[in-house]
């Protein structure tokens, strides 16, 4: 068995496909890590000037498609063949990353992302499939830990780089991306094409006809479906990780001391300089969750491996919830660390654990076809939480919303040339009330309290584990 679980069991396909998803998972996190700062920055330091409504908007709808096209991925490559499609995908995913940071209008911008969202959906069923072939019952385990360690590796790389590169210009963010990617299609030549199901007789009209059948299938079945609906809310939860947590360490909190307690060569690697201060971006600080996953997550598998899949999700989802709950009531930079690695050790609970429990909910003979479609609260969690972002975000939590707010209950007035430039509305603001940025910050989160928008998202995963809860009893169970 030992010898089994070794290393050098797996095929050179399967380290090949390994460092593919590792380039393309560098590329993907580091736009997308840092992609709602870029996105509704203030023109004057670099961003596009978006609204929030806009921002999750884009994100929502684009995220979206990416999870849920795969599955017509995997029927075109199963129908023309893995490498083809893995060089469409490349090529697509390279003129998406470049033409992001090419264009600054809205639709421009958005179409170039959804080129993104294309070239991933064709991407992922390929690597999946391709890490499923090239292992067998006997370290597939290994397998799939060596994968699921890859994903987080490309994931803590990308944002580090991205940061580092932001300096310079945003546009060097996205020519980066465009380049790992583009390094992939030179991977590309050491990649064999594994044994697959030979659909060539099959026309693409008629598998994707087979598709809806299956799909049809699968969503009558009426218990699944409700387990897919209460997934739905932790993925719109746990997306704001991604969505909304960069604008608000961007608008709300105070990294400098985190900055200044690191030693001199630490705060030169995860810090930055900014208007003259020190401190530790949002990219950095997001970075927590997969560093703590690396470190962690075989040590979380151990542990849980005698919990039953549904426990360890419940009180995962929980703990996600916690870890967003921790964040709200502070601007210092501590509390958005604590958060993320309370999160982090929530989702190690959760996330791999989903595909175990439909794999035994699931009927016995239609595991496969079920294990396809975990992928639909992803989707859905992705638009909606995308969507949730934007809107909640102006609600509850827009630090230059709050500005007019307040300046508007003193009867105090501003240029209109300043209003268009938040970072020049802000400055002069904080002028003209005689204090300074970190002062007026303090007192409009004092006033407006912006951290409520975290304990909204929280609630949304308390009420999704309260869901699972009785569903696993009242329904499964039953």
């Amino acid at each position: 068995m030992a010898k089994n679980n070794s290393l050098s069991n797996f095929p050179k396909t399967f380290w090949v496909a390994n460092t593919l998803e590792l380039f393309e998972r560098w590329a993907y996190y580091g736009m997308f890590t840092v992609l709602s700062v870029y996105l509704t920055n203030p023109v004057s330091q670099g961003g596009l000037g978006f609204s929030q409504s806009q921002r999750g908007l884009m994100q929502g709808v684009s995220t979206a498609l990416l999870y849920l096209l795969p599955i017509l991925g995997g029927a075109i490559a199963d129908r023309f063949g893995y490498k083809k499609v893995l060089l469409s995908a490349f090529l697509t995913l390279a003129s998406g990353y470049f033409a992001m940071g090419y264009f600054n209008a809205y639709g421009a911008v958005f179409a170039s992302f959804l080129l993104v969202a294309i070239g991933g959906a064709l991407f992922k069923p390929i690597i999946v499939a391709t890490v499923s072939k090239t292992t067998n019952k006997n370290n597939d385990t290994l397998g799939f830990g060596i994968f699921y360690m890859i994903v987080n590796i490309g994931g803590f790389i990308g944002p580090f780089v991205a940061s580092k590169l932001r300096d310079l210009s945003w546009s060097y963010v996205f020519i980066m991306c465009t380049l790992v990617i583009l390094f992939n299609v030179v991977l590309l030549r050491f990649y064999k094409e594994p044994d697959r199901e030979e659909t060539e007789d099959e026309s693409l009209a008629e598998s994707l006809k087979r598709i809806f059948a299956n799909t049809a299938t699968v969503l009558k079945d009426s218990k699944f479906v409700m387990f897919l609906i209460i997934m739905l809310g932790m993925w719109t939860m746990y997306m704001q990780l991604f969505f909304t947590l960069p604008i608000y360490i961007t608008q709300w909190i105070d990294t400098g001391g985190l900055y200044n307690s690191l030693p001199e060569f630490l705060a030169g690697i995860f810090g930055a300089s900014e208007n003259g201060l020190g401190v530790i971006r949002p990219e950095m600080m997001i970075n927590i969750p997969a560093f703590t996953i690396i470190a962690f997550q075989v040590f979380m598998s151990n542990r849980l491996k005698n919990v039953s899949p549904i426990i360890s999700m419940i009180f995962g989802i929980f703990f996600i919830a916690a870890g967003f709950s921790i964040m709200s009531f502070s601007m210092a930079g501590i509390t958005i660390i604590l958060g993320a690695v309370v999160l982090a050790f929530g989702e190690m609970a959760s996330s791999p654990r989903i595909q175990e429990y439909i794999s035994r909910i699931a009927p016995k003979e239609k595991v496969a076809l079920y294990m396809g479609y975990s992928f639909l609260p992803v989707a859905g969690g992705n638009l909606f939480g995308g969507i949730l972002s934007g809107s909640l975000y102006s609600a509850l939590s827009d630090k230059y919303k709050f500005l007019t707010m307040y300046l508007a209950d003193k009867n105090i007035s501003l240029p209109k040339d300043v209003m268009s430039d938040n970072a020049l509305y802000f400055k002069a603001a904080a002028e003209k009330l005689a204090v300074g940025n970190s002062e007026l910050s303090n007192i409009l989160f004092r006033q407006y309290f912006p951290g409520s928008i975290w304990l909204v998202f929280a609630s949304i995963g308390v009420f999704t584990s309260v869901l699972l809860l009785v569903y696993n009893n009242k329904v499964i169970n039953k």
